[in-house]
């Protein structure tokens, strides 16, 4: 025997593991006790709980609805909080030393500037202040021990009529950590292709940039994302099994735009607790994401928003073994395919694939073997 990778993880494995978030965002993965803090310091009285626990247990309940329109209701209390730098900038290190305990190494955070002007900020300031609080989430997580780089993606609400001038503030700050660009919001009579201003002028800038397409809303979304916006990444995209037949022996046929996202290897980037939450999917088990593994279609796993779905990139794997007995290859597998399609240069991606997740990878991988060495001395020792 040369390997088990065949063995299920244990939940420790799957914390220690190097993992790689394209999709998270940054006001949906507060902490319950910060929320409460910054509303008392900003004399915000709405909230609908007092104790942090029970605020937690609320985000996640009314996020749990079945519709997305309600799930994104939740936010408004999130970002009422996020209205100052200070407030910004301890967020954003909070976000960055919380994915970094989970064993995240590198993630993609995206958040809308436009959301955060209440309190007298620019969307400068806003950018620099979250900026800011990356950093210091980075340089707290090393002194814990761990590793992690953050990038952001800055997001224009779709129902909005910013994008242009978001998708100008993401290319002025492209060199102070800012990865992309984003679209976000209630996709239902709000296509991206009310947006192909912004897109166009990322592609003249050569930058880099995902739709949120395909989450709540059907094939035409993805189709206008990639086919008329040019989207690098789809975010969410799980709708793409609506082009795909799967017959009763078990043939499976692709559809044109299927086979595009496939050959073309768009990445996907899915977010299994979430896409339950808003009724995209009716149970883990039945998620795309089992199929689309299967095709070898670029998929990627995400959290979306860790706070409304009480969730960490570590538990949506242990979700996605339990629902279908996934190893350590194949959360490798899921783990490459996100760095690979990160918005950073080449050879930094290549970087963090050979000499931080595969080198991690291959240490858990060994462990069984270790395991066995020490089963086997305790069963010499007690038979001498």
């Amino acid at each position: 025997m040369t390997s088990q990778t065949l063995t299920t993880p244990t939940g420790d494995q799957i914390r220690r593991a190097p993992k790689v978030l394209l999709h998270d965002h940054l006001d949906g993965g507060l902490r319950p006790g910060t929320v409460l803090e910054l509303a008392r310091d900003q004399g915000y009285a709405s909230l609908p709980e007092t104790e942090p626990d029970k605020l937690g247990l609320w985000f996640r309940e009314a996020a749990d609805s079945g519709s997305l329109e309600r799930y994104l209701e939740t936010f408004a209390h999130t970002c009422a909080v996020m209205q100052t730098r200070e407030a910004l900038f301890r967020v954003a290190a909070e976000c960055a030393e919380d994915l970094a305990e989970d064993g995240v190494a590198y993630a993609e955070v995206r958040y809308a500037p436009e959301q955060h002007l209440e309190g007298g900020l620019t969307l400068d300031e806003v950018v620099a202040a979250v900026n800011d609080g990356f950093r210091e989430g980075e340089r707290r997580a090393r002194e814990s021990g761990h590793r992690i780089r953050v990038g952001a993606l800055l997001t224009a609400m779709r129902h909005a009529a910013r994008s242009l001038e978001i998708a100008e503030l993401a290319n002025a700050h492209r060199d102070s950590g800012v990865v992309g660009f984003d679209i976000a919001g209630a996709e239902a009579g709000f296509p991206p292709t009310r947006h192909l201003d912004a897109f166009e002028y990322l592609k003249r800038e050569n930058n880099h940039f995902t739709i949120h397409a395909g989450e709540a809303f059907g094939l035409p979304s993805i189709w206008q994302a990639l086919q008329w916006c040019g989207a690098d990444r789809l975010g969410h995209g799980v709708r793409i099994i609506d082009d795909i037949e799967l017959a009763d022996d078990g043939t499976v046929t692709l559809g044109r735009l299927a086979a595009y996202v496939r050959d073309k290897r768009i990445p996907l980037e899915m977010c299994p607790t979430s896409n339950l939450q808003t009724g995209a999917v009716a149970s883990y088990a039945e998620h795309p994401i089992g199929l689309l593994r299967r095709l070898h279609f670029r998929v990627t796993v995400n959290t979306d928003n860790r706070l409304m779905s009480g969730t960490s990139m570590s538990r949506e794997f242990e979700l996605l073994t339990d629902a279908f007995g996934y190893t350590l290859d194949d959360m490798q597998w899921f783990t490459v395919n996100a760095m690979k399609s990160a918005f950073i240069p080449f050879d930094e991606r290549l970087a963090m694939i050979n000499d931080v997740i595969k080198p991690g990878y291959a240490e858990l991988k060994s462990e069984w073997l270790f395991r066995q060495t020490a089963v086997t001395s305790n069963v010499s020792s007690e038979g001498s």
